[in-house]
């Protein structure tokens, strides 16, 4: 587009900035849960992105020779547009969006005065008793009253048992562990088919979370169509997962999930193609049984147990409301192996009988979900990869992978960037932040991308890995190996800048606008490699409670009782704002919902004091309930950009402290 009198550089900003001035206006005319505005949207992010395809396929690539130029232009040209393909799949599944909250409530009870029985299986490998006992006392205390805890122990540890028996709660066990987490399901349902009285429905809980009161009810009510098979819920996080931690955003930016389970999966539910997400489930007894258990065929047994049940006739339903909270992986290697066996099992999916290309009854549009998902790991994080990779190509060798204009860039890529960025944070209110969302790819796009290639080209024989869980977090701990090869790219990225800007040696002013192009291209670059390696220095944790709010408390001690206010409690600690008490203080804290608990002061605080917490065994578990079972949203639910900016500015002057 070109303005008259104006340079083809002017016109090509003035389009981005009636763009971002078009962005200011539409969240006060756009409906977001209007599937025609969502619909208009995503049409323009479609013309634009084919308008810069064009662009690209005509004018930005060398020439057709056995060259190094042909070879890198057209290679990051193929990855682009592939990852544009998928990334456009995913503007359609978005155009859509149903939410089964007022559902859920008109079906409430529908069952009638025969309460279905529902079996609660909280499976478990290594997690610790403090990570298990959340779970347990969580499920326990499910409003519903039909119900069954069954932890299911791929460890055969004997503490857990005498646990279990401790909190009258069904112990399993089984002599091996194949098929992993599904094997150990499934075992669990053999068990229970031979009960006087099988359950009606089953929920499944990972060992790390905890199911608020209104889970089993608030699922059970979508129920009432007989073809639902199973009702997923979305993963809400009690703690910060390794990126907002490690770059001080817990209390600013959500966390890397919140997308997906927001705003993904009510898209996907509007086409009927929502999936499980094995924990936060529940399902149905006669459908599983159907389908003969929980498959076995894949790492992700949960993505692929929706295959099977949609295979057999079953639908799968999402209801977007926060019934769970569990345990974000607390460090990046853990983080990273959990990224890198979700895109083994979708591999592994892809591969089977109930792939796309499978003879099985899938709808059409269950075979564009998985092909969907394919295209999200095979191409985002390649592509993230070269991005980082391809303009050092050009400091040091010359090579001019994109022979592009300025104004043609602000122009074609500028705009469709830009419209996309509005387009996505309008919808997700705000959650698509630019450097925060290529750091979290980048961070496990190696693996991923080894993953994604080796899964599709050798679908099985690769070992298993589970995510840990807990564990001593109190010192700072930099990841070294997972640091190194963006700590190499960064250097070398800076040392190819300093070049383009000193010296015209490596690179030559023959690429006319292409060396400006590729100079911004590399700034951004500094900063995304520069907040990954920041990223990789894992900070102290301890524990907080981001939903807590602060409230009255009454502490008796030999000089009387004194109201205050308790500004953090966790399960053995308290800190108090009122008077302040001399170190060794003994007294009785009265706490809502929890009762008079023994307290001693440990240090003195300018506004008060911080106690040291003594409950009984009772009073634990009513402190655990207080703090996972209580219905609200744990965590940080949307973009607090002012507070971000704050909190990213501290972290970078080393001040954020521990959170």
């Amino acid at each position: 587009m070109i303005f008259p009198h104006i340079s083809e550089i002017g016109s090509a900003y003035t389009l981005v900035m009636l763009l971002a001035g078009l962005g200011l206006v539409l969240p006060f005319v756009v409906d977001r849960q209007r599937t025609l505005h969502r619909t208009l949207l995503f049409g323009v992010a479609f013309v634009f992105a084919a308008r810069y395809a064009i662009w690209r396929t005509t004018d930005t690539l060398a020439p057709a020779a056995l060259t190094l130029d042909m070879a890198a232009s057209w290679s990051l040209y193929a990855l682009e547009m592939l990852a544009l393909a998928g990334s456009l799949s995913a503007f359609v599944i978005m155009s859509r969006l149903t939410s089964r909250s007022d559902e859920a409530t008109a079906n409430a009870g529908w069952w009638g005065a025969a309460t279905p029985k529902v079996s609660i299986l909280i499976a478990t490998y290594n997690e610790s008793l403090e990570v298990l006992e959340r779970t347990v006392i969580g499920a326990k205390s499910l409003r519903h009253p039909n119900k069954e805890v069954c932890v299911l122990d791929d460890g055969r540890r004997d503490w857990l048992r005498d646990y279990c028996d401790a909190q009258g709660v069904r112990y399993v066990r089984r002599p091996d562990n194949k098929g992993s987490k599904a094997g150990n399901i499934n075992h669990a349902l053999a068990l229970l088919a031979m009960d006087p009285e099988p359950p009606d429905f089953i929920a499944v809980l990972d060992a790390d979370f905890v199911p608020h009161r209104g889970f089993i009810s608030r699922s059970l009510a979508l129920f009432h169509d007989p073809q639902v098979g199973l009702v997923q819920t979305p993963q809400h996080f009690f703690n910060a997962d390794p990126i907002q931690h490690n770059l001080g955003v817990s209390r600013s930016y959500p966390d890397e999930q919140r997308f997906f389970f927001d705003h993904m999966q009510p898209s996907r539910d509007a086409w009927g193609i929502a999936f499980c997400c094995g924990t936060s489930s529940l399902a149905r007894w006669s459908a599983v049984q159907d389908i003969g258990g929980f498959p076995t065929d894949s790492v992700t047994e949960d993505f692929m147990l929706t295959l099977a049940l949609q295979d057999a006739g079953w639908r799968t339903v999402y209801l977007a409301e926060p019934l769970t909270e569990g345990l974000a992986p607390e460090g990046l290697k853990e983080y990273v192996t959990q990224r890198a066996r979700w895109c083994l099992g979708l591999m592994q999916i892809a591969r089977s009988r109930l792939g796309p290309l499978g003879r099985n009854a899938l709808r059409l549009r269950d075979r564009w979900s998985v092909i969907d998902s394919v295209f999200y790991w095979l191409t985002t994080f390649p592509f993230r990869i070269a991005a980082i990779i391809y303009p050092l190509l050009y400091w040091f060798f010359n090579i001019t992978v994109v022979d592009a204009r300025l104004a043609d860039v602000i122009s074609y890529f500028g705009a469709y960037y830009l419209w996309i960025l509005i387009t996505l944070n309008l919808l997700s209110r705000g959650m698509v932040v630019p450097i925060l969302n290529d750091v979290s790819q980048l961070l496990a796009a190696l693996p991923i991308t080894r993953a994604a290639v080796v899964g599709l080209l050798r679908p099985h024989g690769h070992p298993f890995s589970v995510t840990a869980k807990g564990g001593d977090r109190d010192r700072i701990n930099v990841q070294w190996r997972l640091m190194a090869p963006f700590a190499v790219l960064l250097a070398l990225t800076l040392v190819g800048l300093g070049i383009g800007i000193v010296s015209d040696r490596f690179a030559f002013n023959d690429a006319g606008d292409g060396k400006w192009v590729v100079l911004f291209w590399t700034v951004y670059n500094v900063v995304v490699l520069a907040v990954t390696v920041l990223a990789c220095v894992e900070l102290p944790r301890r524990e907080r409670h981001v939903a807590d709010t602060p409230e009255r408390a009454c502490f008796v001690t030999g000089d009387g009782a004194k109201d205050l206010w308790i500004t953090s409690l966790t399960e053995d600690t308290v800190r108090l704002r009122g008077p302040i008490y001399p170190e060794g203080t003994r007294g009785i804290l009265g706490i809502d919902g929890v009762g008079d608990v023994e307290a001693t002061v440990i240090s003195g605080l300018k506004d008060g004091a911080r106690l040291h917490l003594r409950p009984t065994t009772a009073q634990r578990e009513a402190l655990l309930l207080r703090f996972y079972t209580e219905d609200n949203t744990p965590g940080i639910a949307r973009v607090r950009t002012s507070a971000m900016l704050g909190d990213i500015v501290r972290r970078l002057s080393f001040s954020s402290g521990r959170s």
